[in-house]
């Protein structure tokens, strides 16, 4: 059994050692695990994100526009704006339409130089450069592990073009907050792809020259003939090797490297840096040999440049109104898509946009021939030769004259606008043929508006805060010196007339342009509340003028050439809208639409409205200001049926002539003046003429309508002086009735009545309080208004009750008793005592000395018992049948002449013959 087993033994034992002798297999370790899964990811991942790549390329790629190869070989889209019955007027204008160039005109050092220092590679790649994007690659990798220097471009000539051009506007929003986090990335897929497909269908040269056609170059500046002509006054075919280094060396940053730049008068080495960087490019290109580059290089470091821009202005059509359009555009375009205003220009140049404005091209025809027309400004010319001088004076007056000259120095502007929308439809901002970019006096100026204010930041808010009603009696009388000294009136303060009227109501207050009551009730509803109300209105106010009474007041800003304010044709017939439209102001709009090339509506416009005034306010506000048209000095705004309300105004030193007005159609506003302010000979009324002849014009064909009033408003008959309900004292007032009836806002109507007429007992003779001894054949009862402190420099001065009393003295009576007189007495001895007395006398009753008076011939039967001094005696006698035979006095009446006082002296005196005898013939009453 034993030996059995160990052949089986010595088996095992040799298999064990032959498994001893081997090396023993080991398990791999965690670290090759490791790289063996991690490169395995790396790989999967990285052909997953290459086919995930691949189709959003795909996917981006199919959201690119059409290769339309025609626009760029046109170089842009035009630009058109419209009227607003949609028919085109004109092109925007633009620099590179006017300075399209071909190849042929493009100087080859101005391609050699942009090819150098923009894509030196231009003319080998097939759009892209694969060399360079790498190479930037690179360099930015390095920047964000160093944090130094800055990222680099590797965008390819013709990358860029299809930038400036199909790309536009998508690379304009690419940086806007809502873009998106890809934007640039998928921008930049499009652009890679349609330069590779633009480089198949255009040449080299095709693609440069529109490149350089389009390029935008600082402001409006497009396109290196227009750079040409901005900087160096010349055709791009004339530049030097210097000037085309500098015009290429700027594109990259064109405001950074300009010569015009604020700070590069002062250091220059910007843009002589950039342009010495530009040569050595060139040179070490092979663009230029070393003599050249060593002339241009010295040219340029000793800044030998001559910077002379020529005009490349050019006159469009509507240019009053298409510029202000462009600029709302403009701001909006901004404001929206946060464009610059260099991205703006090139969208303007070439966005083929399609700008739809408010222009109405018949009524901006018809006021413009109304301002043009001399005959309608009512205004004498300035007659000034010093003035006149620098204006054509072919006649030798030292005037210019209306015909001889290209613009007139009398200017004048205005604007219409539908202010229930706020569309304006015409805009004119000058008179005659003048310079393209003139000032635009109807929109962009700012002048003090004078007495236009009142309704907006006076009688308007006060009405509207219910301080006042149209009722309140304001004191138009002179100014206290504690209210001169609180707003600096250091010359004192009048009226247009210098006069005052006391007592008006604050509708005559619009109506006869008050200054004296304006600020007065300025000073009553506060300053900062009248000046709040003016900014609502649009008015512009500079720190002096916020502050400043005569501005909000009197509409007299400060208006200083550092910071000018006030207003315009524009603002004023926005803000007089607001007293048509219940009160809401509309912002002036000039158009109402923009869309691109393909039709998409990039901007729509609506109004901005502002709660000027409540709808009640309002509309009591356009019942006052038909006052100045009805029954002051601006009648000649009237044109046929149609009402009319508005307001003049007149500058302080009437150098400047305003009317603001409205219909129930239309709002407008005109000025007359001179663009270095003069005095004019000539008043406010020739505005409102000039006014009432462009409604005229804008009004052709509509009927007859008026403004609708709105509910809340009720009506009183009230005293115009005491703005109470009406008595019949106010009636039989000196002036005649003192009654009105008026508008309220509910609930500021008056409810008690008049208390300022009363009837008071004069001396009709002196107007003075009468008294006892005042004679009653002298006293009258007259109605007179009570008022507390009355000027006597107001008319109504007259007519307040008076406070002096009568001084008449009591007069002096004799009592005849009491010198001797009494009934039944002798005739004779009567007559004695009165020629005695000095006292005159006559007869009454039918009885009358006959003849020589003789004693006991006639009695005395009665007499005037009392009479004043110099006054006559009135005496009843009766004939005695016995005549008596002494010696006769003067008989009949007697003047009391008689110094002897005996009869017969011999003297004629009252009525004696010369021996005293009575003479009936010659009586003495």
């Amino acid at each position: 059994m034993a030996n059995s087993d160990k052949p089986k033994n010595n088996k095992v034992n040799q298999e064990s050692g032959s498994n001893k002798n081997k090396k023993k297999k080991l398990p791999p370790s965690k670290t090759k695990r490791f790289f063996k899964y991690f490169f395995l990811t790396i790989l999967i991942t990285g052909l997953l994100l290459s086919v995930v790549g691949v189709g959003y390329v795909v996917a981006v790629i199919k959201t690119a526009p059409a290769l339309d190869v025609e626009s760029i070989h046109d170089l842009n889209q035009t630009s058109m704006y419209y009227d607003n019955k949609g028919e085109v007027i004109d092109n925007i204008p633009t620099q590179e339409e006017r300075y399209k160039i071909s190849y042929e005109e493009i100087p080859q050092n101005l391609i050699n130089a942009y090819i150098a220092i923009e894509d030196e590679r231009f003319m080998t790649h097939p759009g892209i450069d694969v060399k360079r994007i790498i190479g930037a690659a690179l360099r930015d990798v390095k920047v964000i592990l160093t944090g130094e220097g800055g990222v680099h471009g590797a965008s390819t000539l013709t990358q860029q073009l299809i930038k400036n051009t199909l790309l536009f506007e998508e690379a304009s929003n690419e940086n806007k907050a809502d873009s998106g986090p890809l934007a640039s990335v998928n921008r930049k897929i499009k652009e890679i792809y349609l330069s590779l497909k633009l480089e198949k269908v255009l040449s080299k040269e095709e693609i440069i020259t529109a490149y350089l056609n389009t390029i935008p170059l600082g402001g409006y500046v497009y396109g290196v003939e227009a750079a040409s002509r901005y900087f160096f006054g010349k055709k791009a075919i004339d530049l030097t090797l210097p000037e085309c280094a500098y015009i290429a060396g700027i594109t990259q940053a064109p405001s950074y490297y300009s010569a015009y730049n604020t700070e590069a008068k002062d250091y220059p080495n910007t843009y002589i840096d950039r342009t010495e960087t530009v040569l050595m490019k060139m040179l070490e290109l092979g663009s230029i040999t070393k003599e050249e580059y060593d002339s241009a290089y010295t040219f340029t470091a000793e800044n030998q440049f001559v910077f002379e821009p020529i005009s490349t202005d050019y006159k469009v059509k509507y240019e009053w109104f298409i510029y202000p359009a462009l600029e709302q555009v403009r701001n909006d375009l901004k404001e929206k898509y946060k464009y610059t205003d260099e991205e703006v220009n090139t969208l303007f140049v070439n966005g083929g946009l399609k700008i739809y404005t408010t222009l109405d091209t018949t009524i901006q025809d018809a006021v413009q021939a109304v301002l043009d027309d001399r005959n309608n400004l009512n205004v004498d010319w300035d007659s000034n030769p010093e003035d006149a001088s620098t204006y054509d004076d072919n006649n030798g007056n030292g005037v210019q004259d209306e015909d001889e000259i290209s613009y007139p120095l009398l200017q004048s502007a205005a604007t219409v606008m539908d202010y229930r929308t706020g569309k304006v439809l015409a805009l004119v901002g000058g008179r005659g043929e003048q310079p393209p970019h003139s000032i635009n006096r109807a929109y962009d100026d700012l002048k003090p508006i004078a007495s236009t204010t009142k309704p907006l930041t006076v009688y308007g808010p006060g009405i509207d805060t219910k301080i006042i009603t149209a009722a309140t009696p304001l004191d138009d009388a002179p100014v206290s010196s504690s209210i001169l000294n609180k707003y600096g009136f250091t010359a004192g303060l009048n009226n247009y007339n210098f006069k005052f009227d006391g007592f008006i109501t604050a509708r005559d207050g619009i109506a006869f342009s008050k200054n004296i009551t304006s600020v007065k009730l300025v000073d009553k509803i506060g300053i900062d509340t009248a000046l709040e109300y003016g900014e609502k209105a649009g008015i512009i106010y500079n720190d002096v003028s916020k502050t400043s009474m005569s501005a909000i007041a009197l509409g007299q800003h400060d208006n200083s050439p550092e910071d000018r304010d006030g207003g315009n044709t524009t603002i004023l017939a926005s803000a007089f809208g607001s007293f048509g439209n219940n009160g809401v102001r509309n912002e002036p709009i000039l158009y109402t639409k923009v869309e691109d090339s393909t039709g998409k509506v990039l901007l729509e416009k609506e109004a901005k409205a502002t709660q000027l005034f409540s709808p009640q306010t309002a509309y009591i506000m356009y019942d006052i200001l038909k006052g100045p048209i009805t029954r002051f000095d601006a009648g000649a705004a009237k044109f046929g049926d149609i009402p009319v309300a508005g307001k003049t105004g007149t500058t302080n030193n009437v150098d400047a002539f305003w009317f603001a007005g409205l219909t129930p159609y239309y709002s407008a506003s005109v000025w007359i003046g001179y663009d270095i302010p003069q005095a004019m000979s000539g008043y406010s009324s020739a505005a409102a003429e000039l006014w009432g002849k462009v409604m005229a014009q804008v009004h052709q064909g509509l009927e007859y309508k008026e403004i609708e009033k709105p509910s809340g408003i009720v009506n009183a008959t009230i005293c115009i002086d005491s703005g109470k309900l009406a008595t019949d004292l106010c009636n039989q007032d000196q002036r005649n009735n003192r009654v009105r009836n008026e508008m309220f806002i509910e609930g500021t109507q008056p409810n008690s009545v008049c208390d300022v007429h009363v009837k008071v007992k004069v001396n009709k003779n002196n107007n003075k309080l009468a008294t006892d001894n005042t004679p009653k054949d002298l006293v009258e009862e007259k109605v007179f208004i009570k008022k507390d402190n009355a000027s006597k420099d107001a008319a109504d001065f007259p007519y307040v009750v008076p406070t002096e009393k009568d001084d008449t003295k009591p007069e002096e009576k004799i009592k005849l008793s009491q010198i001797g007189l009494k009934q039944n007495m002798d005739l004779y001895d009567a007559i004695v005592i009165l020629n005695d007395k000095g006292i005159k006398y006559t007869f009454v009753g039918g009885e009358s000395v006959s003849g020589t008076l003789t004693p006991k011939t006639y009695t005395l039967i009665n007499f005037t018992p009392e009479i004043v001094k110099d006054g006559t005696v009135e005496l009843t006698i009766k004939k005695i049948d016995t005549p008596s035979e002494e010696p006769g006095i003067g008989g009949d009446d007697n003047n009391g002449d008689n110094p002897d006082n005996t009869p017969g002296n011999g003297e004629n005196n009252g009525g004696q013959d010369n021996n005293g005898a009575p003479n009936p013939e010659n009586p003495t009453s």
